[in-house]
């Protein structure tokens, strides 16, 4: 449950697929909890680039008639979380563009930290932007890069640019899939049934049409597609992992499979670290749905305390634009958080969620829970505090906003008017991903403010 902490966007490609744009659209639906506010998609027929593009949900944008336009047999698509303000159709995705070799389509998920210092130096040069997107950027890196070939050129851009990207590029004949250095964002490669090939921000998107997983496509690594060839790959840079661990705590969906781990299992685990950790006399582990789910579940086994849904959501709100008055703050919360008031009435809740970003909604949880009757609630956190904000492609709210940045745990337990919280540390949080990885393969800047770009 969460209040402004959101991934900017999703992508995916699809090379040598007669629908491609079909399948380009079913991945943006197993990808669309990570941008509600726009979608696109861009084909290629090997003659030209079809792009549509628009606000909204997925399902909106796209119908059976736009997507038979969409022809050829490669696509991408992007779909996109905005930050406030910025909401114009042009910041939509994918970008595309004419230039001497012809066309170009790009999507991009992350945040580039000199984008404006690179920016600059294009518009010294007579460059036109027309949008406020990094991904332009590296249009107009490409367009005038002095290279003869475009492959040479997204190599000469790509080290132009510094921070969060996962980018994929479509032109007439040919698809590349390029990730940073740190490999920040997530993104695998997949196998279609037909023998094509689909790249993706998350697995899920591979279960829905039917892919078969290949392998992640490595930090530093740019993966060419071209007819009639195995993907060829190329290392631009050498890679140095600095996953974003948040991916576990929330943004990926729990089938899917990020850095190599399952989300679901990783999840879990947290839980059941956080009951070794913090546990507490109890009748019931309650979890915030969805994102508490799966650490409800490893925290309750770890506990032995039983495990239940105390709290339904409605899937059916979207964001309201309704702000309701001061004594109706709650109804925000109630018409997404509804509670059992028979299971939880008299008893001592534990109430597992994924994070606490400015603690308002946090509170009107607790509140919900004591009003439905229960004789105590404590609060169970299934990362560390989110003390600083992300500068590689996530939205966080600046730091005089993050609650753990401005109180100790002992004053946001008062403010969400819990009667105990406890947060899972780094060690234990890092524990819980580390299968077969080291901690220096994690950005953890959330929680450290240790940036690494």
């Amino acid at each position: 449950m969460h209040e402004n902490m959101n991934e900017k966007c999703a992508v995916v490609g699809i090379y040598n697929h007669e629908a491609a744009s079909k399948l380009a659209y079913f991945s943006l639906h197993a990808l669309q909890h990570r941008g509600q506010e726009a979608a696109g998609i861009s084909s290629a027929d090997g003659n030209k680039l079809h792009t549509i593009k628009k606000r909204g949900l997925v399902m909106r944008v796209f119908d059976e008639a736009k997507l038979q336009t969409l022809s050829g047999t490669s696509a991408i698509g992007h779909t996109r979380y905005s930050t406030a303000g910025d909401d114009s159709i042009l910041d939509a995705q994918p970008v595309f563009a004419r230039y001497d070799l012809g066309e170009m389509a790009i999507v991009h998920n992350g945040n580039l930290t000199n984008a404006q210092e690179v920016r600059d130096a294009l518009i010294k040069k007579g460059a036109i932007f027309q949008t406020f997107m990094d991904t332009e950027n590296l249009i107009h890196l490409i367009a005038k890069s002095s290279k003869e070939k475009l492959i040479e050129r997204i190599i000469d851009a790509v080290q132009r640019i510094e921070g969060a990207f996962s980018l994929v590029i479509l032109s007439r004949t040919k698809m590349f899939a390029v990730r940073d250095r740190h490999g920040f964002r997530p993104l695998s490669l997949g196998q279609l049934p037909n023998g094509g090939y689909i790249v993706a921000s998350e697995t899920c998107a591979f279960d829905l049409v039917g892919a078969t997983f290949i392998r992640d496509v490595e930090p530093g690594e740019l993966l060419i597609f071209e007819e009639g060839k195995e993907p060829q790959s190329i290392k631009i840079f050498e890679p140095t992992p600095k996953h974003c661990i948040f991916e576990y705590v929330y943004f990926a969906r729990p089938d899917s499979s990020v850095f190599g781990q399952s989300v679901y299992q990783a999840r879990k685990t947290m839980g059941q670290e956080l009951a070794k950790i913090a546990p507490v006399e109890a009748d019931l582990v309650v979890p915030v749905p969805d994102g508490g789910v799966p650490s409800a579940i490893g925290y309750a086994q770890e506990s032995g305390i039983p495990y239940e849904m105390g709290i339904m959501r409605n899937h059916y709100i979207g964001r309201t634009f309704i702000e309701p008055t001061q004594e109706m703050r709650d109804l925000k919360v109630k018409m997404k958080l509804s509670p059992m008031i028979d299971i939880i009435k008299g008893k001592r809740v534990i109430v597992v969620d994924d994070s606490i970003v400015r603690g308002t909604t946090s509170r009107r949880i607790v509140r919900m829970l004591k009003e439905a009757g229960a004789s105590e609630v404590h609060m169970r956190i299934s990362s560390p505090p989110t003390t600083d904000p992300c500068f590689y492609g996530v939205d966080t709210p600046s730091k005089d906003k993050l609650i753990a940045a401005n109180m100790s745990t002992q004053e946001i337990c008062d403010f969400v008017e819990a009667d105990s919280l406890a947060y899972l540390d780094e060690e234990a949080l890092l524990r819980s991903v580390n299968s077969d990885m080291h901690e220096e393969k994690y950005c953890t800047a959330c929680f450290t403010g240790k940036y690494i770009v």
